[in-house]
Protein backbone atom coordinates (compact mmCIF):
# COMPACT_ATOMS: atom_id res chain seq x y z
CA UNK A 1 0.00 0.00 0.00
CA UNK A 2 2.49 2.40 0.73
CA UNK A 3 5.31 2.00 -2.01
CA UNK A 4 5.71 2.10 -5.75
CA UNK A 5 7.52 -0.60 -7.23
CA UNK A 6 7.85 -3.27 -9.48
CA UNK A 7 9.05 -6.59 -9.01
CA UNK A 8 11.32 -6.25 -12.00
CA UNK A 9 12.35 -3.27 -10.48
CA UNK A 10 13.49 -5.06 -7.29
CA UNK A 11 14.38 -8.37 -8.72
CA UNK A 12 18.57 -9.20 -8.45
CA UNK A 13 19.23 -5.89 -6.17
CA UNK A 14 22.04 -6.44 -3.95
CA UNK A 15 20.84 -4.19 -1.40
CA UNK A 16 18.46 -1.28 -0.38
CA UNK A 17 19.24 2.68 0.11
CA UNK A 18 16.48 4.45 1.67
CA UNK A 19 16.39 7.90 1.81
CA UNK A 20 14.53 10.79 3.55
CA UNK A 21 12.88 13.70 1.60
CA UNK A 22 12.19 17.51 3.01
CA UNK A 23 16.22 18.46 4.06
CA UNK A 24 17.76 15.41 3.13
CA UNK A 25 16.94 14.93 -0.82
CA UNK A 26 15.66 18.61 -1.07
CA UNK A 27 17.00 20.91 0.69
CA UNK A 28 13.34 22.52 1.77
CA UNK A 29 10.49 21.48 3.43
CA UNK A 30 7.87 19.88 0.81
CA UNK A 31 4.71 20.39 3.15
CA UNK A 32 5.54 24.48 3.54
CA UNK A 33 6.31 24.88 -0.20
CA UNK A 34 2.79 23.20 -1.02
CA UNK A 35 0.75 25.28 1.17
CA UNK A 36 2.91 28.43 0.66
CA UNK A 37 1.44 27.54 -2.99
CA UNK A 38 -1.95 26.09 -2.63
CA UNK A 39 -3.05 29.54 -0.50
CA UNK A 40 -1.66 31.84 -3.05
CA UNK A 41 -3.78 29.90 -5.50
CA UNK A 42 -6.44 30.36 -3.49
CA UNK A 43 -7.08 26.90 -2.88
CA UNK A 44 -6.57 27.17 0.90
CA UNK A 45 -8.21 30.09 3.46
CA UNK A 46 -5.85 32.54 5.24
CA UNK A 47 -6.39 31.10 8.00
CA UNK A 48 -5.95 27.49 7.22
CA UNK A 49 -2.16 28.79 5.78
CA UNK A 50 -1.55 30.17 9.30
CA UNK A 51 -2.38 27.11 10.89
CA UNK A 52 -0.28 25.42 8.56
CA UNK A 53 2.05 27.14 8.76
CA UNK A 54 2.32 27.04 12.62
CA UNK A 55 2.10 23.48 12.69
CA UNK A 56 4.85 23.17 10.73
CA UNK A 57 6.82 25.51 12.97
CA UNK A 58 5.62 23.42 16.15
CA UNK A 59 6.85 20.18 13.90
CA UNK A 60 10.68 21.62 13.37
CA UNK A 61 10.82 22.43 16.97
CA UNK A 62 9.23 18.87 18.40
CA UNK A 63 6.67 21.12 20.52
CA UNK A 64 3.90 18.78 20.25
CA UNK A 65 3.76 14.93 19.35
CA UNK A 66 4.68 14.94 15.53
CA UNK A 67 1.28 12.43 15.45
CA UNK A 68 -0.66 15.34 16.21
CA UNK A 69 0.97 17.86 14.12
CA UNK A 70 1.04 16.13 10.86
CA UNK A 71 -2.92 15.46 11.11
CA UNK A 72 -3.14 19.42 11.95
CA UNK A 73 -1.04 20.34 8.73
CA UNK A 74 -3.60 18.06 6.26
CA UNK A 75 -6.59 18.99 7.56
CA UNK A 76 -6.78 21.84 5.01
CA UNK A 77 -6.92 19.17 2.53
CA UNK A 78 -10.20 17.63 3.33
CA UNK A 79 -12.38 18.64 0.69
CA UNK A 80 -9.67 18.91 -2.42
CA UNK A 81 -9.64 16.70 -5.15
CA UNK A 82 -6.70 14.28 -5.25
CA UNK A 83 -6.40 14.94 -8.97
CA UNK A 84 -5.79 19.03 -8.00
CA UNK A 85 -3.66 17.50 -4.95
CA UNK A 86 -1.64 15.57 -7.56
CA UNK A 87 -0.76 18.57 -10.09
CA UNK A 88 -0.29 20.95 -7.15
CA UNK A 89 2.68 18.86 -5.77
CA UNK A 90 4.09 18.24 -9.59
CA UNK A 91 3.59 21.82 -10.54
CA UNK A 92 5.17 22.42 -7.12
CA UNK A 93 8.29 20.35 -7.78
CA UNK A 94 9.64 21.75 -11.17
CA UNK A 95 8.91 25.53 -9.89
CA UNK A 96 10.67 25.10 -6.55
CA UNK A 97 11.61 22.28 -5.41
CA UNK A 98 13.94 20.66 -8.22
CA UNK A 99 15.98 23.74 -7.43
CA UNK A 100 16.74 22.47 -3.85
CA UNK A 101 18.04 19.49 -4.76
CA UNK A 102 21.79 19.09 -4.20
CA UNK A 103 24.47 17.83 -6.61
CA UNK A 104 26.00 15.78 -3.47
CA UNK A 105 22.01 13.79 -3.31
CA UNK A 106 21.67 13.15 -7.09
CA UNK A 107 25.84 11.70 -7.30
CA UNK A 108 24.85 9.51 -3.48
CA UNK A 109 21.24 8.19 -5.50
CA UNK A 110 23.44 7.38 -8.80
CA UNK A 111 26.36 5.96 -6.74
CA UNK A 112 24.45 3.11 -5.41
CA UNK A 113 22.05 2.56 -8.46
CA UNK A 114 25.44 2.13 -10.03
CA UNK A 115 26.32 -0.85 -7.17
CA UNK A 116 22.42 -2.71 -8.26
CA UNK A 117 20.89 -1.02 -5.16
CA UNK A 118 16.98 -1.01 -4.82
CA UNK A 119 16.76 3.25 -4.16
CA UNK A 120 13.68 4.01 -1.98
CA UNK A 121 12.40 6.96 -0.33
CA UNK A 122 11.26 6.50 3.37
CA UNK A 123 9.87 9.91 4.25
CA UNK A 124 7.26 11.47 6.15
CA UNK A 125 6.24 14.03 3.25
CA UNK A 126 3.06 13.46 1.39
CA UNK A 127 2.79 10.63 -2.00
CA UNK A 128 2.91 12.98 -4.82
CA UNK A 129 5.31 15.13 -3.97
CA UNK A 130 7.85 11.86 -3.39
CA UNK A 131 6.72 10.71 -6.77
CA UNK A 132 7.55 13.90 -8.07
CA UNK A 133 11.67 13.77 -6.44
CA UNK A 134 11.17 10.01 -7.60
CA UNK A 135 10.33 9.99 -10.99
CA UNK A 136 13.10 12.86 -11.26
CA UNK A 137 15.77 10.74 -9.77
CA UNK A 138 14.94 7.23 -11.03
CA UNK A 139 13.99 6.20 -7.73
CA UNK A 140 12.68 2.83 -7.20
CA UNK A 141 10.06 2.91 -4.72
CA UNK A 142 8.01 5.19 -2.32
CA UNK A 143 7.34 4.64 1.80
CA UNK A 144 5.46 7.82 2.84
CA UNK A 145 2.53 9.17 4.54
CA UNK A 146 -0.91 8.30 2.26
CA UNK A 147 -3.50 10.69 2.18
CA UNK A 148 -6.97 9.43 3.00
CA UNK A 149 -9.48 9.61 0.16
CA UNK A 150 -13.11 8.90 -0.43
CA UNK A 151 -14.54 9.19 -3.99
CA UNK A 152 -11.85 10.96 -5.62
CA UNK A 153 -11.40 13.95 -2.37
CA UNK A 154 -9.08 13.97 0.05
CA UNK A 155 -10.43 13.83 3.56
CA UNK A 156 -7.77 15.95 5.39
CA UNK A 157 -6.65 12.75 6.94
CA UNK A 158 -3.62 10.25 6.67
CA UNK A 159 -4.50 6.56 5.76
CA UNK A 160 -3.37 4.32 8.27
CA UNK A 161 -0.03 6.10 10.43
CA UNK A 162 2.18 8.90 9.40
CA UNK A 163 5.57 8.21 8.43
CA UNK A 164 7.42 9.21 11.19
CA UNK A 165 9.44 8.35 13.86
CA UNK A 166 9.42 4.97 14.68
CA UNK A 167 6.52 4.30 12.04
CA UNK A 168 9.91 5.00 9.73
CA UNK A 169 11.56 1.52 11.43
CA UNK A 170 8.45 -0.32 11.16
CA UNK A 171 8.11 0.07 7.35
CA UNK A 172 11.57 -0.21 6.74
CA UNK A 173 11.72 -3.59 8.61
CA UNK A 174 8.36 -4.84 6.56
CA UNK A 175 10.17 -3.68 3.23
CA UNK A 176 13.42 -4.95 3.90
CA UNK A 177 11.21 -8.44 4.94
CA UNK A 178 8.98 -8.47 2.18
CA UNK A 179 11.96 -8.04 -0.48
CA UNK A 180 13.94 -10.52 1.25
CA UNK A 181 17.12 -7.84 1.87
CA UNK A 182 18.94 -7.36 5.62
CA UNK A 183 17.99 -4.46 7.15
CA UNK A 184 21.88 -4.71 8.25
CA UNK A 185 22.67 -4.25 4.65
CA UNK A 186 20.45 -1.22 4.32
CA UNK A 187 21.93 2.41 3.82
CA UNK A 188 19.92 4.82 5.50
CA UNK A 189 20.34 8.88 4.64
CA UNK A 190 18.28 11.25 7.15
CA UNK A 191 18.64 14.64 8.77
CA UNK A 192 16.30 14.80 11.98
CA UNK A 193 16.46 13.21 15.28
CA UNK A 194 12.81 11.95 14.48
CA UNK A 195 14.58 9.50 12.05
CA UNK A 196 16.86 8.10 14.79
CA UNK A 197 14.95 4.87 14.84
CA UNK A 198 15.27 4.32 11.35
CA UNK A 199 19.25 5.50 11.53
CA UNK A 200 19.82 2.77 14.24
CA UNK A 201 18.50 -0.45 13.10
CA UNK A 202 20.07 0.65 9.22
CA UNK A 203 23.56 -1.35 8.76
CA UNK A 204 25.16 1.86 7.15
CA UNK A 205 22.73 5.04 8.61
CA UNK A 206 23.85 8.52 7.34
CA UNK A 207 23.12 11.97 8.58
CA UNK A 208 22.81 14.45 6.12
CA UNK A 209 23.14 18.22 7.67
CA UNK A 210 22.20 16.90 10.74
CA UNK A 211 19.82 19.00 13.45
CA UNK A 212 21.64 19.60 16.74
CA UNK A 213 20.06 16.87 18.36
CA UNK A 214 21.33 14.31 15.61
CA UNK A 215 24.51 15.38 15.41
CA UNK A 216 25.10 14.41 19.11
CA UNK A 217 23.64 10.98 18.19
CA UNK A 218 25.96 10.43 15.51
CA UNK A 219 28.96 11.57 17.49
CA UNK A 220 28.14 9.66 19.92
CA UNK A 221 27.15 6.47 17.56
CA UNK A 222 30.01 7.27 15.57
CA UNK A 223 27.65 7.79 12.45
CA UNK A 224 28.71 9.22 9.14
CA UNK A 225 28.11 12.70 8.94
CA UNK A 226 27.37 14.88 5.62
CA UNK A 227 27.12 18.47 4.40
CA UNK A 228 24.96 18.83 1.18
CA UNK A 229 24.19 22.09 -0.53
CA UNK A 230 21.56 22.92 -2.99
CA UNK A 231 22.54 25.81 -5.13
CA UNK A 232 18.62 27.37 -4.32
CA UNK A 233 17.58 26.72 -0.41
CA UNK A 234 13.86 27.53 -0.06
CA UNK A 235 12.65 28.18 3.65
Amino acid sequence: METISSENKLKGKSYIAFFDLDNTLINSNSGKLLVMEARARGMMTKRNLIKAVWMIFLYRFSIIEPEKIISGMLQWLNGVPVTAINRLASEVFLKKMIRTISDEARREVIWHQERNAATVILSSALYPVCQAVAGHLNIDAIICTRLETVDGKCTGKAEGNPCFGEEKAVRLIDYCEKNNNKVENVWYYGDSFSDFPALEIAGTPVCVNPDRKLLRAANKNNWKICRWKSSDIIE
